[in-house]
């Protein structure tokens, strides 16, 4: 058995936390940030919206059930939320070398060691919690022993995130199937398209930086995604000429500060962050309310909003916003992830 070695995650703050390695022996460095979900490791640690962050697991146990093979249906990963590991590394309490499931291919070690991407169990997650949650997602560095852990370190919000994780050419899905679609792709998770792939519409995918307002479509989806909206004004450009047309517009989660900033509306970068699978939502003047699938560090800031927009859904937790929708054209976009709330999609396409 392989020997096991000493690592440290050291925040920017100064706090240390001593651990052991695992998955690929190199240092990391990114921005830490927690997760509250249970279950659901591949699909996060796949996410494109954790692009250049560093994730905390709070559940106790990982690494129980191993990771699934990957297959494909219509193109697209069953089990994936993308093609890669985005985390810069995992930062996990226990990790359970031992594994079981019917649908295990692999160790979670092992699945990291083939991506490359560092590993560290061992530290006290609920102190590491408590300090993120007070003092609000910060950088952090995790050294490992024996290894040269002089790395560069730069802030992934100051970084173009968007740009790296956004398909650089045209994918068309279902085609010639129903109305047109174009999903703007700001770093689209699988679960997305795998749910339009099984409806009546055929879609085209474009870069984020795309301009899409050139092709002939029915109406536009603008996808989840990672980091800054600063960082994306070619996109609220084309999301502008878009509204003209007063074509149906639904945009998630990233697409919905994107669709914010083309409507006049500012941003706010949120303290910790909401990222987890049990996130409270009410939709706006009505008790409904749906617990919902996060993964976001910034936010519409709802104050900003002219007269012509509304909020349209709020969370539980903090107030803070998650959706808006136009008072009188078809445009509406949520905070927080479809999963489990499938039926938005179905109220788009109806609007086509």
């Amino acid at each position: 058995m392989q020997s096991i070695k000493k690592a440290k995650l050291i925040l920017e703050n100064g706090l240390e936390f001593e651990g052991y390695s695992f998955g690929y022996n190199q240092p990391a460095c990114g921005e830490v940030v927690f997760s509250t979900a249970m279950v659901g490791y591949p699909e996060s640690l796949t996410d494109p919206s954790y692009s250049g962050q560093m994730l905390c697991v709070t559940y106790p146990i990982v690494g129980n059930y191993g990771v699934p093979a990957d297959e494909l249906k219509n193109g697209i990963s069953k089990y994936f939320e993308s093609d890669k590991i985005h985390v810069k590394a995992l930062i996990i309490s226990d990790y359970s070398f031992n594994y079981s499931h019917w649908n295990a291919s692999k160790s979670l070690d092992q699945w990291l060691k083939e991506e490359k991407i560092p590993g560290i169990f061992g530290i006290d997650t609920r102190e590491l919690t408590k300090v993120l949650r007070d003092n609000g997602a910060m950088m952090g560095k995790i050294e490992i022993e024996g290894c040269d852990n002089e790395i560069s370190c730069s802030n992934p919000n100051l970084v173009n995130q968007v740009d790296i994780v956004s398909c650089k050419e045209i994918v068309k899905y279902n085609q010639g199937c129903g109305k047109k679609v174009v999903l703007l792709d700001c770093g689209v998770k699988n679960s997305i398209l795998r749910t339009l792939a099984q409806k009546d519409v055929e879609v085209i995918r474009v870069p984020w930086n795309y301009n899409f307002n050139e092709l002939e479509y029915d109406g536009l989806i603008i996808s989840n995604g990672p980091g800054n909206p600063e960082y994306c004004n070619d996109a609220v450009e084309n999301i502008k000429v878009a509204m003209e047309r007063n074509k149906p517009i639904f945009g998630i989660c990233m697409g919905n500060q994107l669709l914010g900033k083309a409507a006049g509306a500012g941003t706010i970068k949120l303290k910790s962050g909401h990222r987890t699978h049990n996130q409270p939502v009410i939709k706006v003047g009505t008790t409904t309310c749906y617990i919902t699938t996060q993964n976001h560090g910034y936010a519409i800031d709802a104050s900003t909003l002219n007269a012509e927009w509304e909020p349209l859904y709020e969370n539980l937790n903090d107030g803070s916003n998650e959706g808006i929708r136009h008072k009188t054209k078809p445009f509406f976009a949520i905070q927080f992830q479809p999963d489990g709330v499938e039926f938005l999609f179905d109220e788009f396409i109806k609007m086509l």
